[in-house]
């Protein structure tokens, strides 16, 4: 039985993702399932660049402005609702188009990855996050991932406290090791056939883009936007003001820097962010990558249609 085709366009921040994705949308009747880990929020819209209603040019978008800032949010459950919205737009008789800079949430979304399928124990992990407050502790904690999973204790240096930790968790939850756990994804197939994309740019054209994006943030109002956030209740440490952007914001109006710091801080953190999206995306050899210089969107979209049709 022939698998249902999903579209992604991945790839690294400010690299025009939306824009081809929404246009692509246009010309072959399809709609947008975000796969963005922070545009899942609500009320972080300029932050996270969470497409304008004009943005969106009347294409149906789907997993954005779902979840409060306060919430923590999982892989897992993602995927679960991406997988419903997915399921709804087969069933309109358009094409999902899966779009976004998070690789975790699109690997959660087309691989057969079993980790989140994974209970969680919350009262194991406080058991062994207090353990772990010592070296001796940590210690401990490592030799017991080596005696139940040697080759992940192996991967895994000491001082990697939180992947030990849920290495032991999986293990005590599921009766499996990640090890195993990863054997085992790598001989299931995934629900979709999937043609993915990135757009690339030369680096130092990507670099200015995303300043410029910057600039384009603090101009529309990025510095209220953080400011509502706290005013509304919104701790400091919660996991969305962790998110870059805001957590440069709030250690100016907390007087810790300035805002011009905060500006570059930004500027620098999504430089260095674009990086690691650009080594992860490399790493998935099921990745189109299309250049982008010089094109028109409609030129890059027409690219996308191309190799989409040599996969019918």
């Amino acid at each position: 039985m022939d698998k249902p085709r999903l579209i992604v366009i991945g790839g690294p921040t400010a690299s025009g993702k939306s824009a081809a994705a929404v246009r692509l949308c246009q010309r072959i009747g399809g709609q947008v399932i975000s796969s963005d880990s922070m545009q899942i929020y609500r009320g972080m819209d300029i932050g996270t660049a969470k497409p304008t209603e004009e943005e969106m040019g009347g294409i149906p978008h789907h997993l954005l402005s779902i979840a409060e800032p306060g919430e923590k949010y999982s892989a897992a459950a993602y995927r679960e609702l991406a997988t419903q919205a997915i399921q709804s737009v087969y069933a309109s008789g358009e094409q999902p188009v899966v779009c976004g800079g998070t690789g975790l949430y699109i690997d959660a979304l087309t691989k057969p990855m079993s980790f989140a399928e994974h209970n969680e124990d919350e009262t194991l992990r406080k058991e062994l996050s207090a353990l772990s407050e010592t070296m001796v502790g940590k210690m401990r904690l490592h030799q017991m991932l080596k005696e139940i999973d040697p080759e992940s204790a192996a991967r895994l240096h000491i001082n990697d406290v939180r992947r030990v930790i849920r290495a032991i968790e999986v293990y005590r939850t599921t009766g499996r090791t990640i090890t195993e756990q990863t054997r085992l994804d790598k001989e299931r197939e995934g629900d979709y056939s999937v043609v993915m994309f990135a757009l690339e740019w030369p680096r130092e054209i990507l670099y200015d883009r995303i300043n410029k994006r910057v600039d384009v943030m603090i101009k529309n109002g990025l510095i209220d936007e953080v400011r509502t956030l706290l005013n509304n209740g919104l701790s400091e440490g919660s996991t969305a003001m962790q998110a870059l952007g805001y957590k440069e914001i709030v250690a100016a109006l907390n007087g810790r820097i300035s805002m011009n710091e905060a500006i570059d801080d930004i500027k620098q953190g999504s430089r260095h962010y674009a990086k690691r999206q650009l080594t992860w995306f490399r790493r998935d050899e099921r990745v189109h990558w299309i250049q982008a210089s010089g094109k028109s969107l409609d030129q890059i979209v027409d690219e996308m249609i191309k190799e989409i049709e040599s996969h019918a």
